[in-house]
């Protein structure tokens, strides 16, 4: 699937006027992605009142200095995991304070894969102050590009749903 810039900025703007409609902040961390979810929240003018941080820990060092993910986590399963992607998600709300924080890490290639998790494999997690998370999986096709557009464009559509049934 090729996702289009203009498909970006469309869920980047139905995600802000969510967050803007229940008063919410926002912060990324971001992996594979490295920083591209930030980039399109910001695009829109008047992002700051709901855009509070875009945080890029691509290396496991800044998973853990930055976000607090555990080093057994990462040991055990490593970063392109649900367990990851959770503990990154409350890892940005502490760090911020922000209302919601949503993770991404995956295998985004051309190489990096494995059986377990081959290029395209993406783990999303989302959640907010309060302690509810989701976290969900996703396999993407196509080259570097497209899993990491089609990443930005799966966690936009899925923050957005989240925060309004909050």
């Amino acid at each position: 699937m090729n996702v289009t810039d203009g498909q970006l900025a469309k869920a980047g703007d139905a995600l802000a006027v969510a967050l803007e409609r229940k008063g919410m902040t926002i912060a990324t961390a971001e992996s594979c992605t490295g920083g591209w979810v930030a980039k399109v929240l910001t695009d829109r003018a008047g992002s700051s009142a709901y855009m509070m941080a875009g945080l890029v820990t691509y290396s496991n060092a800044a998973k853990q200095a930055i976000l607090g993910v555990q080093a057994d986590t990462l040991e055990q399963c490593g970063a392109v995991s649900e367990p990851v992607v959770r503990q990154m998600v409350t890892g940005a709300i502490r760090a911020t304070g922000v209302d919601i924080a949503v993770a991404i890490s995956g295998v985004a290639g051309p190489g990096g894969g494995s059986a377990d998790k081959p290029v395209g494999t993406v783990w999303f997690a989302w959640g907010s102050r309060a302690g509810n998370i989701e976290a969900r999986v996703a396999h993407f096709d196509g080259d570097r590009d497209q899993v990491r557009r089609q990443s930005v464009l799966y966690v936009l559509e899925g923050v957005t749903g989240f925060v309004e049934t909050l």
